[in-house]
C-alpha cells in the first residue's frame, strides 16, 4: 500500500496542534473539541503508522508440516492437524482469511486491487489465492457453511 494516508495522517495531526498551540498563545483558550480532534488524529496517525509496519513485517510460511505467520507483533505456528477451520471473508481489497487453530489464530488477504483518482492501489498476499487453495488442500477441509460471501470451511 502507498504510505501516503500515513504521512497525510501525520502532517494533519503535527499541523493541527502547532496551529493550536500558537492560537491558544496568543488569543483566547481553544475548545476541548478542536484538541480532541487533533488527539483523533494523532491515533489516527499512530494507527495507521503500525498496521503499515505489520504489513510489511508480514511473512507466512507453508511447509510440509504446517503453517507459521508472523507479523511483527505476533507469531502463530500450525502443524497441518492443529489447524481446525478457515473463514473467508471478501472484502472491497481481496478475501480476508483467517485460519483458527486450539489456542490461536492468524488472519491474511489476498491480494487485492483499488483504483482510487487514477491510482492503482494492491493489499495482501500476492499469492494469496494459491496459499489459500493449498492451506485447504493440506488440512482436507471442505465447505460447511456459505453466507453473503463469507465461507467457513472446517473438517469433513
Amino acid at each position: 500500500m502507498s504510505r501516503k494516508a500515513e504521512w497525510l495522517a501525520w502532517l494533519s495531526s503535527i499541523g493541527l496542534f502547532m496551529g493550536l498551540i500558537i492560537v491558544a498563545s496568543t488569543t483566547a483558550p481553544v475548545s476541548l473539541l478542536f484538541w480532541g480532534f487533533a488527539y483523533f488524529l494523532l491515533f489516527s496517525a499512530g494507527s495507521i503508522s503500525l498496521g503499515n509496519w505489520m504489513d510489511r513485517r508480514s511473512v507466512l510460511r507453508l511447509d510440509a508440516d504446517g503453517v507459521s505467520y508472523e507479523n511483527g507483533l505476533r507469531s502463530v505456528q500450525f502443524k497441518w492437524p492443529d489447524v481446525q477451520n478457515v473463514a473467508v471473508v471478501p472484502t472491497k481489497l481481496g478475501k480476508r482469511v483467517q485460519v483458527q487453530g486450539a489456542q490461536s489464530h492468524f488472519t491474511f488477504k489476498t491480494m487485492g486491487e483499488l483504483t482510487m483518482a487514477g491510482q492503482l492501489f494492491r493489499a495482501g498476499f500476492a499469492d494469496g489465492e494459491e496459499i489459500l487453495a493449498r492451506i485447504l488442500e493440506q488440512t482436507k477441509m471442505i465447505v460447511k457453511a456459505e453466507k453473503d460471501g463469507m465461507v467457513y470451511y472446517a473438517r469433513a
